[in-house]
């Protein structure tokens, strides 16, 4: 089985979806909408770790100035796959808490320091900096 096969598959497992080719349709919209949130040496870092395919996905996004907060960057998904932020929001931490078992910790915890606040929960973490705060 390919790396970007058994992505899909943790994914599918993750997102209980029905088919391979949900997971994966998710997977890219969400690959995707990363892309344009993520800059410099975690961008490079992340797209390292991803297979082939997901790697073109992600790297195929213009990272914009500032990422977007947590919310917008949900209604992006949202858009994407046109379907609810609440149904986007379960996509997106499907997609990031596979990418985090993928990267590790460390990547993770540096994803989330480049990140807006909010972002932890997307990833399946507590947001302890907003109990910090």
């Amino acid at each position: 089985m390919t790396r970007h096969r058994r992505l899909i598959q943790q994914v599918r497992t993750l997102g209980r979806y029905p088919s391979d080719e949900e997971a994966e349709r998710v997977l890219d919209a969400v690959l995707a909408v990363l892309g344009s949130q993520l800059g410099g040496d975690e961008r490079c870092e992340l797209a390292v770790m991803l297979p082939e395919r997901a790697r073109a996905v992600f790297a195929s996004q213009i990272p914009l100035p500032e990422p977007a907060a947590a919310p917008a960057f949900v209604e992006a998904v949202a858009r994407a796959l046109n379907t609810s932020p609440t149904s986007a929001r379960w996509d997106a931490s499907s997609v990031l808490a596979a990418l985090e078992s993928l990267g590790g910790d460390r990547l993770t915890n540096r994803l989330l320091n480049h990140l807006p606040r909010g972002y932890a929960l997307l990833f399946g973490r507590a947001d302890l900096a907003a109990t910090a705060a």
